[in-house]
């Protein structure tokens, strides 16, 4: 897949073809949907639920950018490419961007302003993002 805006990113440095790599596609996945199923859990701390759901919706976006023939050291690009590499709603960049700085506010300044209604748009948003991956019915991929 191919697309103005991913090639655009590769011409500014942002993003470097790579031709996929179906092992390191499946262990996103894997990552992805073990931190999913874990940030479900409601006896772990909802700083802990946040962790996991963030980093379930980064495994899938970067698999599915990797998927497209891309990669990005930039967890930020990964989430802000999802409209081209899976077609996600507007919503769904909407709850990571949101998420992202709150993220980076609590690695760089331990800062961390979080509620269960903020879990659950961000597990929502990860788990939109895993079903987006899975190839539909009667399609080759």
């Amino acid at each position: 897949m191919t697309s103005v805006e991913l090639e655009n990113l590769v011409r500014s440095g942002q993003l470097k073809r790579e031709a996929p790599s179906p092992a390191e596609i499946a262990g996103l996945l894997h990552s992805g949907e073990a931190r999913l199923g874990d940030a479900t859990r409601l006896d772990l701390s909802l700083e802990s639920r946040f962790d996991l759901a963030y980093n379930a919706a980064h495994a899938f976006s970067l698999a599915a950018l990797r998927r497209a023939g891309y990669r990005s050291e930039n967890r930020y690009i990964v989430f802000q490419v999802l409209s081209h590499t899976l077609g996600v709603s507007p919503t769904v960049w909407r709850i990571l961007a949101k998420c992202h700085g709150i993220r980076n506010q609590a690695e760089y300044e331990g800062v961390l302003e979080i509620d269960k209604r903020l879990i659950d748009d961000l597990i929502a948003a990860a788990t939109s993002i895993r079903d987006a991956l899975q190839p539909h019915p009667g399609s080759n991929s």
